[in-house]
């Protein structure tokens, strides 16, 4: 049973896209899994991830809440251009991340596992909001300076998504700067032009809290993107 919570209240122009009592307006999906079904498979997969999305998500004192598996997190609804803020809180071992336009991701990061060698492109110290899924030492694959707070205690992005360039900013700092996501499901497509949001099941708790979102207009996209990096 979901606790009850008072519903987030959104900053000025931004909409909460969850609501901090319930499961309402989200649904269960991996697009790792349903990416390489077709027809009726599919069709079972995804009855299947919906069924059971509320066995592996609850909703526990206004927070978002997943053990590390399950299918993701995923909206209902389909966003283009956006401002999303939202706040999460790990523990040890732990990844995740935020899938834009279904498309990952924002990476988030135990920044004290150690490199692996047999994973030389993997680099968990360098910090969390980097777009892991590009291609390795491109723009904004790896963030720009490491801003993760120590676990226990909430941190905050502000994502901004125009087009295919992403920017990212936790806990206020500049992670990413106007880099291009890939589009990790064929790197020859350009990026989707809108997708819903996802928040990734894989390897420990998180919890999610205070999702906020809005939408940019043509006229402000196209005002951000003539201003100078």
């Amino acid at each position: 049973m979901a606790a009850l919570a008072a519903e987030p209240t959104p900053p000025p122009g931004f909409q909460a896209i969850f609501n901090g009592r319930d499961l309402e307006g989200w649904h269960g999906l991996n697009p790792h899994v349903v990416t390489k079904l077709t027809g009726e498979k599919k069709e079972t997969a995804l009855q299947k991830m919906r069924a059971e999305f509320a066995q592996h998500w609850r909703v526990e004192n206004g927070e978002l809440v997943n053990i590390g598996t399950g299918p993701y997190a995923t909206t209902d609804a389909s966003f283009g251009d956006v401002e999303l803020l939202i706040e999460y809180k790990t523990v040890a071992k732990a990844d995740s991340g935020i899938y834009l336009r279904g498309n990952p991701q924002i990476q988030i990061w135990d920044i004290h596992q150690p490199d692996d060698v047999k994973k030389p492109d993997r680099h968990p110290r360098l910090g969390s909001g980097g777009l892991f899924n590009n291609t390795p030492k491109t723009p904004g694959r790896d963030p720009l300076v490491l801003a993760d707070k120590p676990f226990g205690e909430w941190n905050s992005f502000r994502i901004r998504q125009i087009g295919d360039l992403t920017w990212v900013w936790l806990n206020d700092k500049l992670v990413v700067d106007r880099a291009k996501m890939e589009n990790f499901w064929d790197k020859t497509l350009p990026f989707p032009a809108s997708g819903p949001i996802m928040l990734q099941t894989h390897g420990g708790e998180i919890r999610w809290r205070n999702i906020f979102l809005r939408q940019i207009t043509p006229a402000e996209a196209s005002k951000i993107l003539a201003e100078k990096k």
